[in-house]
């Protein structure tokens, strides 16, 4: 009898560690609907259809379920309201919350009861799915030898993808739980599985080489295909170079970092050598964008907000300025067009004008990265520095414009269309100590509000939230921006100099910041940051908080950088201020005066050394010995 396939098994870690998977992993199949490989594998459209279920296996992060949470470093905090978000049992230093076992609203976008890729977004999570999809790469790569009905073109399409979607789910999950087996081929039923988990670097060196594989054979731009011109315009999602090289450059930078060459070689600085071969990816990337060779670019600043939302529209995946200039390198589907509007958009709308009481807000220790227009840091957001130009009496003058884009303070109008007489005080946001727009259980609790994944008027009195308004949400993993400063980082922890650059780019570090500076209009790093390998790789770090904020990378940032447990990193403060005189609509309100500001410490995070690393599922490590916990846990 032929060999039966089943292509929507639901096979979770212990499936593939013992090679055994019980009869309720599958899901079930009429006789008549199971392929045979020879079917399945012979051509590049059978292949092509099994192999897209993959793309099915990225979780949407940014609309999981009804409000989400995923930014778990000192950037934000959730309102009293509830405690079911991650983010509070972050903030608890229970790490444990990110498994569904003991996240009891099914919230999280990390685990799930099964790896289903389906259509359902509330059923997307990493952790099954990246098992699941890393068994089917390896199964669909186990039968290439099948694909005889096809170009090399054809072929080359598809085991590229397949070798970038092995490395991206074995990258992903080591990120948060170092280093593991790394599952290169299909277990067999009655095979022994015990491998021993690596350690990071050894993990990662497997990944690069799936990426860098899958680099050389994946196209810049299917649309430049035979295969891709079938489906010319609507490529944007598959897997192309341009992605390979990104996790290629990350996942060495990643096995770079302090954290990691800690866990494998038991130093807490950057290993250089990795530094520099995750710059080489980096540049190589960034020369392919920047001659033209690939369709991704820097979105024009005053539609930097397209990035992460389209409103007012029919539905499209938030892009670049026009459909050829992209900066989303990397995201998965979108499922339920529309389902920001009432959902995702309310978590950062105060009660007071109609949003959720699930409230996340900037935490004031965070919004002081933003420096100022001139490029300079802020020193202590309660004292005046005249180098920087800023003043405590006028803390929002003169920022960094990216801070506009990003942040609502005091005074900002919030509510465009008309109101009713008793709503009409609340046309202006009351961010004041006191104010009404700040309460613990519904509003912000830092004298803050996040605008920077909504437009302003998502609000009842401007209906922002209808279906007519068409809002959209959809945070990328990876964008274009996150290459330029992940490339300055490499380049300073490899070559050790802000004016260093990889011998095959023509920018250096320093260079690849002013990139988006200039996009910005923010002062270029200062002569003063150059000199020092630890002063520019500061302003780095800066710069990445900024111009990355709350997309979900600085937890794993703090992380990877050894940072999360150590004082001001686990802090969460709240600005305190008082208005000076009466809100005057006329005058911009970043010249508003406010005095007495200071902050407040909300929080203090009780972490240690085991918070470094995510806790593996008990079912999992107590498979066989050799799949260790984490230290700690």
């Amino acid at each position: 009898m032929k060999k039966q396939i089943k292509t929507f098994v639901l096979i979770l870690l212990t499936g593939i560690l013992t090679g055994v998977t019980s009869c309720k992993k599958y899901l079930d199949k009429e006789p008549e609907s199971i392929v045979s490989e020879e079917i399945a594998f012979k051509d590049f459209r059978n292949f092509q259809g099994y192999t897209e279920e993959l793309y099915n296996c990225i979780p949407d992060f940014t609309n999981r379920y009804w409000t989400n949470s995923f930014n778990f470093g000192e950037d934000e905090i959730q309102t009293t309201a509830n405690n079911f978000h991650l983010v509070v049992k972050i903030d608890n230093g229970d790490f444990w919350g990110w498994q569904r076992e003991f996240d009891g609203w099914g919230a999280g976008w990390m685990d799930n009861n099964g790896a289903n890729t389906n259509d359902d977004r509330f059923s997307k999570g990493l952790y099954p799915l990246a098992w699941y999809g890393i068994r089917k790469a390896n199964l669909g790569l186990a039968n290439m030898d099948l694909l005889v009905n096809a170009t090399e073109e054809e072929r080359n399409l598809i085991k590229g993808q397949l070798l970038f979607f092995r490395g991206w789910f074995h990258f992903m999950l080591i990120q948060y739980f170092g280093g593991l087996p790394y599952v290169d081929k299909v277990v067999p039923a009655d095979e022994v599985f015990n491998l021993p988990r690596l350690s990071y670097q050894e993990s990662a060196e497997k990944a690069a080489k799936d990426f860098r594989d899958a680099a050389d054979l994946l196209p810049i731009n299917w649309d430049n295909t035979a295969a891709g011109s079938i489906t010319s315009g609507k490529n944007q999602l598959r897997i192309n170079k341009i992605m390979a090289l990104g996790y290629l450059g990350k996942n060495y930078l990643w096995a770079a970092s302090p954290l990691m060459n800690y866990e494998s070689k038991g130093s807490k600085t950057y290993d250089a050598e990795l530094s520099k071969k995750a710059a080489a990816a980096f540049g190589e990337l960034l020369s392919l964008c920047e001659s033209g060779q690939a369709p991704y670019a820097l979105v024009p600043f005053a539609k930097y907000n397209t990035n992460f939302y389209t409103f007012g529209q029919s539905w499209q995946m938030p892009s670049g300025a026009d459909g050829n200039n992209r900066e989303a390198i990397f995201q998965g589907p979108y499922w339920g067009a529309h389902s920001s509007t009432y959902g995702t958009a309310k978590q950062y709308t105060p009660s007071i004008i109609e949003g959720d009481n699930i409230v996340f807000s900037p935490t004031a220790n965070y919004v002081n990265y933003y420096g100022m227009k001139n490029g300079l840091p802020i020193k202590n957001s309660s004292q005046a520095d005249p180098v920087s130009g800023y003043d405590p009496q006028f803390p929002w003058k003169d920022r960094d414009p990216r801070f506009y884009k990003d942040i609502v303070f005091d005074g900002v109008k919030i509510v465009q269309g008309s109101m009713p007489a008793g709503d009409e005080r609340n046309r202006y946001t009351n961010l004041f100590t006191g104010g009404s727009f700040r309460d613990e259980r519904s509003g912000s609790r830092t004298g803050y509000l996040l605008y920077k994944f909504t437009p302003i008027t998502a609000n009842r009195f401007d209906q922002g939230y209808g279906y007519g308004q068409n809002l959209n949400i959809k945070v990328p993993y990876m964008r274009l921006a996150d290459v330029y400063v992940m490339y300055a980082e490499a380049v300073a922890a490899g070559y050790g100099s802000a004016t260093a650059k990889d011998p095959n780019y023509s920018k250096s570090a320093a260079d690849a910041i002013n990139v988006l500076r200039d996009r910005a209009g923010v002062g270029r790093v200062a002569a003063q940051f150059l000199g020092s390998p630890t002063e520019f790789m500061n302003e780095v770090r800066r710069e990445r908080a900024v111009e990355l904020s709350f997309e979900g990378h600085r937890f794993n940032d703090l992380r990877r950088w050894m940072q999360l447990i150590e004082v001001p990193y686990t802090l969460k403060t709240a600005a305190e201020f008082d208005r000076v005189g009466t809100l005057n609509p006329a005058i911009n309100p970043s010249l508003n005066r406010v005095a007495n500001y200071r902050e407040r410490v909300i929080l203090q995070r009780p972490f240690s050394e085991k918070h470094y690393w995510l806790p593996l599922k008990r079912s999992d490590v107590n498979i066989y010995p050799e799949f260790k916990q984490n230290p700690g846990w």
